[in-house]
């Protein structure tokens, strides 16, 4: 498993405007120095990485992409990334599925995708974020 030396930033992907606020008051408790942002949807999610592409400063380094959205989804985003983000841009992103689904299949086929790199059930916490930051990241935030 491939680690990161840094995470710059996070991008949250959820249509719950509710969970994508406490998700950055989790991310800000850890004291790390990581700008976090949210999209509502997949689409919007795909357009906000395509525009900071040509930036890696201001890329999303974690993606916490939600399965269950309407206009694009997890899987219809995790589709259509394949198809319109380089592979240069792909190296610099990691994409972390997060829902409430404890559907096998989604399981399965989220750990069958070859971007996603971890797997979470909502609702996350702020020792649900150190885990996986811990996990997919060099420096390594304080539990």
């Amino acid at each position: 498993m491939k680690k990161f030396s840094s995470l710059k930033s996070i991008l949250l992907v959820d249509d719950d405007e509710a969970s994508n606020f406490l998700h950055s008051i989790f991310i800000n408790k850890l004291e790390m120095e990581i700008e976090v942002n949210a999209a509502i949807n997949g689409q919007e999610a795909l357009d906000f990485i395509l525009s900071k592409g040509q930036d890696s400063l201001a890329l999303p380094c974690m993606v916490m992409l939600d399965l269950r959205m309407p206009i694009v989804d997890g899987w219809e985003f995790l589709r259509m990334y394949e198809e319109q983000v380089s592979k240069e841009l792909k190296k610099q992103l990691m994409i972390v599925l997060v829902t409430i689904s404890d559907n096998q299949v989604d399981k399965d086929r989220a750990i069958n995708n070859p971007h996603i790199v971890d797997f979470a059930h909502k609702p996350l916490s702020d020792s649900t974020f150190k885990k996986i930051i811990n996990k997919h990241v060099m420096l390594s935030v304080d539990v």
